[in-house]
């Protein structure tokens, strides 16, 4: 059975460095991304310079997590304390299964 994390390599400052996520959230994260007009390695530098505990998988787990939370709350009219963290800028990128 193939495992459903894709390890994937990716340059953070100058760093080659390898990232472990289920293809659900690479997807998302390139959606974010590109609704912010930044390349995938800007915005994982973000994230990895913004998280205080935890690997870096985990930390864009939760980014992407927090991300689509705060995007429905306000696509319901509902006010929600979550902050996203990384350049709060709202996008327009909806995620969704294939």
């Amino acid at each position: 059975m193939k495992s459903p994390v894709v390890k994937r390599s990716i340059v953070i400052a100058g760093h080659k460095t390898s990232v472990s996520l289920e293809d659900a959230f690479w997807k998302g994260l390139k959606e974010i991304a590109i609704g912010r007009d930044l390349t995938l390695s800007d915005l994982v530098a973000s994230i990895d310079t913004d998280r205080h505990h935890g690997n870096l998988s985990s930390a864009i787990r939760l980014f992407v997590l927090d991300h689509f939370r705060v995007q429905s709350s306000e696509e319901h009219g509902q006010h929600n304390d979550v902050h996203e963290g990384v350049g709060s800028r709202p996008t327009t990128a909806v995620l969704r299964p294939e």
